[in-house]
């Protein structure tokens, strides 16, 4: 099977001219042209000699990923059930995953719109196998891992479809979708050194977020990455007993002890804070108590929760808090000196808010 052009690094490039007998500025010029130009067929290159463009057919797939579904909020947030079988006669569940585009203002104090914002939530793997209780992408269960090159097809298919051209400040880019990125480490970190490479599609890592349930060793190895976009980690719970109640996968993963010892030496840029997300299930996990308990175990950490109240999905027994709950929870941990912010839900008339992406067919199909 060819590999997949959009998934080939910088280096990569200047790799295979130099094998193929080429200059190696070529190497720089196909990087750039598919990276900035995003075309659908090798064909499209004309600034390429043609017997470079049929060496390049016969090597290099540029599979984008097929719209199967899409269905649009009353909010303007959209939600793509995006196919990677690349046309093929494979099993469709086995090959796609969901993404969500969400449009954004940012106002300022007097209340003024100062600029348009996009926001793209999307998957590292086709299902989860972390199995987090109050998800409903979890009861997919994991079909595969998406590769670099699916992954930033995936991206670049969202930029061109909202005509976002590269090097766009405007943009931020969140791995929240379907699957663990931290499962898919080595695939996802490919990915995001093409997308911000600045002969590529220019995306800054500071406007990216990795979001991972906790997988302490790729917490540590990432801390390294020479390139490194923010990164959330999804918490849930301020304790080990409820944590292993609503994510399973803590319990072989050291428990808080190790998850937070990994948070502390975790190499923060200046002016960069950890972000921990917190689901909110009503009478779960959302008392004042469990507030005080959050704010103990974050002292002395450069850090932020995100507040979520649960996404109601079916299937799934929880109930979301009253807004009232969800106010208190986030001023009894102010109060203890945690920066904590709610998240407001976009999308959830179309099950694309967090924690709601399965396929429904049951959302407003446009």
């Amino acid at each position: 099977m060819p590999r997949h052009a959009y998934g080939m690094e910088f280096d990569q490039w200047q790799s295979w001219v130099r094998d193929a007998g080429l200059p190696m500025w070529r190497g720089g010029q196909i990087f750039s042209a598919l990276q900035r130009r995003r075309p659908g067929a090798w064909s499209e290159l004309t600034e390429l000699p043609r017997s470079i463009r049929g060496r390049l057919e016969a090597a290099f797939s540029l599979a984008w990923p097929a719209t199967a579904r899409r269905h649009v909020s009353r909010d303007g947030t959209v939600r793509y059930l995006l196919d990677f079988s690349g046309g093929t006669a494979r099993t469709p569940e086995k090959n796609q995953a969901e993404a969500v585009y969400l449009p954004d203002e940012v106002f300022d104090d007097a209340g003024r719109a100062l600029r348009q914002r996009a926001t793209f939530c999307i998957s590292s793997q086709i299902g989860c196998a972390v199995n987090c209780q109050f998800c409903l992408t979890a009861l997919l269960g994991l079909e595969r891992s998406l590769d670099a090159g699916e992954i930033v097809a995936q991206v670049q298919f969202l930029l061109a479809a909202h005509e976002i051209r590269p090097g766009d400040d405007r943009v931020n880019l969140v791995f929240m979708g379907m699957g663990e990125p931290f499962l898919n480490y080595d695939a996802v970190l490919r990915a995001v050194r093409i997308l911000c490479h600045p002969r590529g599609a220019g995306l800054a890592p500071r406007r990216i977020t990795i979001s991972t349930s906790g997988i302490v060793d790729k917490i540590r190895r990432y801390g390294d990455e020479p390139v490194r976009p923010r990164l959330a980690v999804s918490l849930n719970a301020p304790n080990d007993e409820l944590r292993a109640k609503l994510m399973p996968l803590h319990r072989g993963q050291g428990g808080l002890a190790a998850l937070m010892a990994a948070a502390r030496e975790y190499p923060l840029a200046a002016r960069e804070r950890l972000t921990f997300e917190y689901v909110l299930l009503a009478r779960v996990n959302d008392e004042i108590a469990h507030a005080r308990e959050l704010a103990a175990l974050l002292a002395g950490l450069r850090a932020k929760v995100n507040l979520i109240a649960w996404n109601a999905g079916p299937e799934l027994g929880w109930h979301t808090p009253s807004s009232a709950r969800v106010t208190a929870f986030q001023s009894e941990l102010r109060r203890h000196g945690v920066a904590a912010y709610i998240r407001r839900p976009r999308g959830q008339d179309i099950f694309a808010a967090c924690g709601q992406l399965k396929r429904h067919e049951d959302a407003v199909q446009t």
